[in-house]
């Protein structure tokens, strides 16, 4: 599993969020074939270990910092950095304890659950 790793052209101006609500504040239209959110994460918040889905996930860091450990390292989060992580990887995203952290995240749409009934 290769993990891709890029600076962007141009760096985002680095705004502190203190204040911002925690969790996704933005969120593409429904009726596309993408998911794209804006993630925001308050000074020392978390989003703990887990799977991602089975699809790959491009985010894109907006601003403040933080770092994404991965099953092979851990990975600086800055404003303009933008990391590809492949599907089924594990991730765990932390914020600085000062800035938090704040990025954009684009994946191909997940097909819904659908509920029936046993047979």
């Amino acid at each position: 599993m290769r993990w891709c790793v890029r600076a962007a052209f141009a760096r985002s101006p680095n705004g502190a969020h203190a204040a911002a609500p925690s969790g996704s504040v933005w969120q593409l239209s429904p009726q596309r074939g993408l998911d794209a959110n804006v993630i925001a994460l308050g000074p020392g918040g978390e989003i703990r270990e887990h799977v991602g889905p089975n699809l790959d996930v491009l985010i894109h860091v907006l601003a403040g910092a933080g770092a994404l450990e991965t099953e092979t390292g851990s990975i600086e989060l800055t404003p303009g950095r933008i990391v590809w992580l492949p599907c089924r990887s594990r991730r765990r995203f932390i914020a600085d304890s000062e800035e938090g952290l704040r990025y954009f995240s684009v994946h191909q749409r997940k097909q819904g659950l659908t509920i029936t009934a046993r047979p």
